[in-house]
């Protein structure tokens, strides 16, 4: 079996889906690995260093051989190209609302596989590429936010004065905006969060913040048996947006983490409560990419909105590039391995494996996944492809992260 490591095609990707460790041993079990020069260069691994753990360093066109291609990012039109037929393929492949690449994967004839769309069991605990990451979005936004504060985090008592701790709003309690609280409380601001689940408050309270919510009846009750968020009345979302902007207008920092996935991401600040903010405070928008969680988030950029500004970074956990990398290549291995067969290490793909039917995208030149296959067969038609793609659960808002 070989296996293919690219470099990085996507602009602003800095990660590598491989990393000495887990070449080291996906090599252990009988894989030829082959990486191509440079792809873990912007992650501070050196193609020496993946020579010293047994792999062959190579150039682009290398992938026309392999049978398994490890990524980051779902493969652009040129790379599929390149791709034999049959090929196992694994990366992030972001696939909702994207019915065209989806088809392009299929007609390539490869086995596509997105990551993120894991199922979130014990048994899977070491492929989850959404916490891998999002546990490294929530540090680095902090860190971001730190470095563009025109002050300090922490209460200083001097013989000049007191400077008084900096004050953190964290919208969404799931993976991102737990580390973001844990790093902010270490760097000595004054925290407070926020969530959509009554089971966020004592989570949120374990890492030394405090929590903000209308906990009314309604509120105790706006969770399913499976962790899921219920849809909240018209009445609480008024009396929780009202709490919500007054609370708002007192922060110094205010950090975003909510994702729904296969929708936009909710709207959780509004114009009229970025305007309400003291002069110099910041907001850190973690779902800029998903259309942001705050009016007047631009991708990519900082943006200056009356008397705040709005930290809109992409690729947030590519930020952290050496660290992010290392958690995902073993997300990608663990989840490789369930493929190879315990006797011979070849390539045996269970099709029946809960873990293979929730994430295999295509197969045999069609979209195979059942969230995605009907809108790839009419890419035409985008009001039902939304459908498609929308329906299930719904998780809480952070809980994506």
């Amino acid at each position: 079996m070989k296996i293919f490591v690219p470099k990085e095609t996507a602009d602003g990707e800095t990660r590598v889906a491989a990393s000495p460790d887990t070449v080291k041993k996906l090599i252990g079990r009988g894989a030829a690995i082959v990486v191509e020069a440079g792809a873990g260069a912007r992650s501070r691994v050196t193609d020496e260093a993946f020579e010293a753990a047994g792999a062959t360093i190579g150039s682009a066109s290398d992938a026309g051989t392999a049978d398994v291609v490890l990524k980051v990012r779902r493969p652009a039109a040129d790379e599929l190209s390149a791709y034999k037929s049959g090929a196992v393929v694994i990366a992030i492949m972001d696939p909702y609302g994207e019915d065209a690449a989806l088809k392009a994967m299929a007609d390539a004839g490869i086995l596509a596989f997105a990551m993120e769309l894991m199922p979130r069991i014990t048994r899977a605990q070491v492929m989850d590429v959404l916490s891998s990451q999002a546990n490294l979005a929530g540090y680095r936004a902090v860190i971001d936010a730190a470095h563009e504060f025109d002050r300090a985090f922490p209460m200083m008592m001097t013989a000049a004065g007191t400077v008084p701790a900096a004050r953190i709003f964290v919208m969404g309690a799931g993976v991102a905006g737990l580390q973001a609280i844990a790093t902010a409380r270490r760097l000595g601001a004054v925290v407070t969060a926020t969530d959509v689940r009554p089971a966020a408050k004592e989570q949120v309270e374990s890492l030394g913040a405090k929590f903000i919510a209308v906990e009314d009846d309604e509120f105790k009750a706006a969770e399913t048996a499976g962790g899921y968020a219920k849809e909240m009345s018209k009445e609480y979302q008024a009396k929780q947006a009202e709490l919500v902007a007054s609370h708002i207008a007192k922060q110094d920092i205010v950090i975003t983490t909510a994702l729904i996935p296969g929708r936009p991401a909710p709207k959780l600040v509004s114009a009229e409560m970025v305007a309400a903010m003291r002069p110099g405070s910041l907001l850190v928008d973690l779902a800029v990419e998903r259309g942001g969680n705050v009016e007047g988030a631009v991708a990519g950029q900082i943006a200056e909105v009356g008397p705040a500004r709005i930290i809109g970074y992409a690729n947030v956990p590519g930020r952290v590039s050496a660290s992010a990398s290392l958690l995902y290549a073993k997300n990608l291995s663990a989840f490789l391995e369930t493929m190879l067969d315990k006797e011979s290490s070849a390539l045996k793909i269970d099709f029946d494996d809960e873990l293979v039917k929730a994430t295999l995208l295509t197969r045999d030149g069609k979209v195979v996944h059942p969230n995605f296959a009907k809108a790839a067969a009419a890419p035409g038609d985008n009001a039902a492809a939304a459908t498609e793609t929308a329906t299930g659960k719904t998780p809480a808002a952070g809980g994506g992260n």
